[in-house]
């Protein structure tokens, strides 16, 4: 299932304009006040391409029925979900090759072999 994510990331890549992505949306980069994002932080990964890479909290941060609900708000097409999923695949194993108890991790890959989309 893993390989399968990993084909379908690697087969398209982002043809349209370039955007601004931040590249490193993850819990420690997001400040929250009072329950809501207040501000994001640590733009040394940003830069102009494909913004897959900013997707990967659909996996590492929401359950099934907020990633459904971001899923519709950023509405981008299926290409760009697949990369982003290929993104958020990478980072958890790269983290769990480091860290091999980090339940984060886990719990990412968890979400993406259950995820059919």
């Amino acid at each position: 299932a893993a390989r399968a994510i990993w084909e379908r990331a690697t087969a398209s890549r982002w043809e349209a304009a370039p955007v601004w992505f931040h590249g490193d949306v993850a819990e420690g980069n997001l400040l929250v006040d009072s329950g809501r994002l207040s501000a994001v932080i640590d733009f040394g990964t940003s830069g102009v391409g494909d913004p897959a890479c900013d997707l990967v909290p659909a996996w590492t941060m929401f359950d099934e029925p907020a990633r459904t609900a971001f899923r519709d708000a950023v509405a981008l097409d299926d290409a760009t979900w697949a990369r982003a999923r290929g993104w958020a695949l990478w980072k958890a194993a790269i983290t769990l090759r480091d860290h091999p108890a980090d339940p984060g991790s886990r719990t990412t890959l968890r979400r993406l072999l259950a995820d059919p989309a």
